[in-house]
Order: structure tokens, then sequence, then C-alpha cells
């Protein structure tokens, strides 16, 4: 079973715990997911199944979307409010100013990740660090917020948003990040992802909905993906993991190699021009 499940993640379950039920559910070995969801958030979480856990990665490129609460007045070390109060305020915040600061952060900007956060620094991860009460420094990385919308009336000093990002882009940041613009202190209350890239949250299911035949297969997945056929005598080659080149195809895109059934036989990836390797052989 290689492919790819849409899991509606409930608040509580860590990702990891989501892998283990669904693999002592339809008892597969192999299984990865492809972008940590904090245990208080909930959501879509893409899970790779078999062959497909080489392609994780192509999932992690893509924008992502998320729908959640802000809460001002408190900073907290985790940067939601599952964590330690670290700092409080009593904030006087204009909803226009509001308007306004949460307008500004659309755009790309240099954003520090939190501590609580799954990068790793030396072989550790920092949430494991900030747990043993250690605080290093973080080097910002840029992001992208191609959107951020208010989606709630500013009552008691929160507001419900919807905001789509790029790769690698905290949330929890941009909370932080918007109360400083404001002068004051938040974290967030809720978090939901909603999309990633072209999959949405509305086709995903929970844990004891999900079947086997809720399987985005790999033939599914590359639908749409450009293809070449070769011959038997280098289908035998790409089934023993052949780099091809210029004498099969020109191209700076991936690429299916089919038999003459056109039947999928592997996925490449462009290595350097004109030579493509093979991530997955079917």
């Amino acid at each position: 079973m290689d492919g790819f499940l849409l899991v509606n993640k409930p608040i509580g379950l860590t990702s990891h715990d989501v892998v283990y039920r669904i693999k002592k559910k339809l008892h597969i070995d192999k299984i990865g997911h492809t972008g940590t969801l904090d245990p208080f958030a909930s959501g879509l979480l893409i899970l790779c199944l078999g062959k497909a856990t080489k392609l994780a990665y192509l999932f992690s490129n893509l924008d992502k979307a998320y729908e959640g609460t802000v809460v001002f007045g408190k900073h907290y070390d985790t940067y939601d409010i599952t964590g330690t109060i670290i700092n409080t305020d009593e904030p006087n915040i204009d909803e226009l100013e509001l308007k306004k600061e949460v307008l500004s952060m659309i755009g790309t900007y240099s954003q520090v990740p939190p501590m609580y956060s799954a990068i790793k620094k030396d072989g550790k991860k920092l949430y494991e660090l900030a747990r043993e009460g250690i605080e290093i420094e973080r080097e910002s990385r840029e992001v992208t917020i191609t959107q951020f919308d208010i989606t709630s009336p500013f009552k008691k000093n929160e507001f419900s948003f919807y905001v789509n990002v790029s790769k690698g882009t905290y949330i929890r940041s941009i909370a932080v990040d918007l109360a400083e613009k404001l002068k004051t202190y938040a974290a967030l209350s809720t978090l939901k992802r909603v999309s990633v890239g072209k999959y949405m949250l509305e086709h995903a299911k929970n844990i004891d909905e999900i079947d086997k035949n809720d399987i985005i297969s790999l033939d599914d997945y590359f639908s749409d993906t450009n293809s070449i056929i070769l011959n038997d005598y280098m289908i035998k080659l790409v089934k023993n993991g052949v780099y091809l080149d210029h004498r099969q195809i020109e191209t700076d895109l991936p690429f299916l190699v089919k038999n003459e059934a056109l039947e999928n036989i592997a996925y490449y990836e462009v290595v350097s021009t004109n030579q493509y390797k093979p991530v997955i052989i079917f």
C-alpha cells in the first residue's frame, strides 16, 4: 500500500501519535508524516505510506493555510496558551491599528522560530532544549505571508484569523511578532491547518473513519505528471536504478517512466542539466 492519506488530526495528539494509530489500524509498517502539527493544533495532516515516504519533501515545500485565534495580553514560552506565562500586559489596542498591522505583515519578512519547535540544533530538537529550561539564539529565516485576514470581530483582546504562508513559517511566531508591532504580548489560543498546497481539510477524515479505500495511490498522485515511454531493455535498467540522460529526454521537470503497456515504472527528478535520477521505482 503505497500512497498518501489525508487525516484530520484532533487536538491533543502529536503527529507521531497519528502515525502510530494509522499504522495499527491499517497494518502498515512504513508511514511518515509530511509536516508536524503541534498537539494543541488540529487539522490537515498528510501521511505518506510505503514507497511514498520518499516523497514527504514534496509536501513540506508547499504553501499552507491555517485558521486560528490570537489573544493579547500574555506572553507564553511556547507562544501558545498551553505554555508557561512569562510576561503579562494590559493591552489597549485600537481595532483600526490592529487591522493596519495585520495588513503590514503580508509579504516576506525575517522570522525567528520559537524555542518550542522541531528545528534541530546539534542533533537535538529545540523543544527538547526548551523543556530542559535552555534557550538558545535561533537564526531567523525568510518566510512569506500571502494572505492574512481577520475573520471575527475584535473583542476581549482576541480575534480569529485565516492565514496562508510559505513553508517553514511558524504561526505562533506570527502572533508574537504582531503583538510586538502593537507594543504588547500575544499568543495563539487555537490553531487549525486547513490546507497544504491543493489538499484541503474538507477532504480529510478522522482517524476512526479512515480505511484503505482512502489511500491516494501513487498512480493517482502522479496522474498529471509528464511521462516518457521506454522499451523493455531500458525498463530493465530503470528497475535497477539507472540514471537517465539526454538520450531519453531533455527536461527541467520531474517525470514518470512508463513501459510500452503504459504502466508506471519509476518517478525521476532532475539532478543536473540532462541528468535524471530515480526517486521511486514502483
